[in-house]
């Protein structure tokens, strides 16, 4: 069957498209990206603002009209932090459902932490132990852990790489004291999250996903040999902490001439580097291994997963 996978996240509405059926590896067909960078419409007491609120249907609107054309069997919608913390995220969840027949499903935080998890435990397979995993979004940094397919402990902390970047880097380039406070901020954070990790079993495997954490290994990381045809992509935390200051010197419109930069990301690129950063610092992780999959690769093989 053919499926499509709507995101409607803090910085992109992006609908992926995949040739899949239960006991295989998902084919993906094509994708359609509408860049919203949503922290940018909230309004001061945490609404989306109209302009916003336009932007979202408009997007929604056009991923529909994109999987239509490709023939899909099913869509399968989801938002995560931006429309789950909106103040009126309820109303505008049903203006898209009557503006665009798309009726959303607002994960939580946690399930955000435990689907990805789930796509990340398939990719390694059982091979990997124990693992941990880190997933840097645009609102909110998922943590998660354990050795079966779903999480022992999973958690939803508000460091996102567009968060942090509105609440901490006022300026283009970002001072550094601006710089010191976000990564002040991000380590008491995961300071405190720290205890909830304390009883499992040592990581064998330590693994980042998410497109910020993969533009920083594309830029500051290694590529070796995997297994088959595939390579693996490793992200040190020495080599990380000496990208971010040069990084941040550079404006945010000219980092796309960087590898790895997208145009969608390189706002908040600093801030999630910073928090990459902090998170391997707290939890004592030296070097990390990049996921092809996430969370919507993880929404896909859980329902897949029913169909059975």
């Amino acid at each position: 069957m053919r499926l499509g996978v709507l995101d409607v996240g803090s910085n992109t509405v992006h609908l992926l498209i995949v040739d899949a059926h239960p006991g295989a590896r998902p084919i993906p067909d094509s994708s359609h990206k509408s860049v919203l960078r949503l922290m940018r419409y909230l309004t001061d007491d945490g609404a989306i603002s109209d302009d916003g609120v336009t932007a979202i249907v408009d997007a929604v609107r056009a991923a529909v009209r994109a999987g239509e054309a490709a023939g899909i069997d099913e869509l399968l919608p989801f938002a995560t932090s931006a429309l789950r913390e909106a103040t009126n995220g309820a109303a505008v969840l049903a203006l898209i459902a009557a503006e665009t027949g798309v009726e959303l499903q607002v994960l939580s935080g946690i399930d955000e932490a435990r689907i990805t998890f789930l796509a990340v435990r398939r990719w390694y397979g059982w091979s990997a132990a124990d693992m941990l995993l880190f997933d840097i979004g645009g609102g909110s940094l998922e943590i998660a852990a354990g050795g079966d397919e779903y999480p022992e402990v999973a958690l939803s902390l508000p460091l996102g790489a567009g968060r942090s970047t509105i609440g901490f880097l006022h300026d283009d380039p970002p001072t550094q004291a601006q710089m010191d406070a976000l990564r002040e901020h991000a380590a008491s954070v995961l300071d405190d999250a720290l205890p909830a990790f304390a009883n499992l079993p040592r990581a064998a495997h330590i693994s980042g996903s998410s497109k910020t954490i993969r533009s920083l290994a594309r830029l500051a990381g290694s590529v070796v040999d995997g297994v088959g045809s595939l390579d693996r992509t490793l992200l040190r935390r020495a080599q990380l902490d000496d990208w971010i200051p040069r990084l941040a010197r550079i404006p945010a419109d000219a980092r796309p001439a960087l590898p790895g930069i997208t145009v969608d990301r390189t706002f908040q690129i600093v801030a999630g580097g910073i928090v990459l950063s902090e998170a391997m610092r707290a939890f004592g992780v030296r070097e990390l291994e990049v996921s092809p999959w996430a969370l919507r690769e993880g929404i896909l093989l859980r329902y897949l997963d029913r169909l059975v």
